[in-house]
């Protein structure tokens, strides 16, 4: 799957919202503080990491390149 950002960045947990991968902000945030995001094949434990173009985001088995 791929996500075109509109403005610079986009923080992490808002990302998995936008994209409907977890009904609320409060299920994104648990998802990334329990290590169950990985950011370029690395765990992701910060919530609010702002999200660049050509970043990687795993979830599961939801892949999402970052354009």
């Amino acid at each position: 799957m791929k996500y075109e950002l509109k403005d610079d960045y986009i923080e992490l947990f808002k990302l998995l919202k936008v994209l409907d991968l977890v009904d609320s902000g409060a299920q994104a945030k648990y998802l990334v503080a329990e290590g169950y995001v990985n950011r370029n094949g690395e765990p992701e434990f910060r919530k609010r990491a702002k999200i660049i173009s050509g970043d990687i985001i795993e979830v599961a088995d939801v892949k999402i390149e970052v354009i």
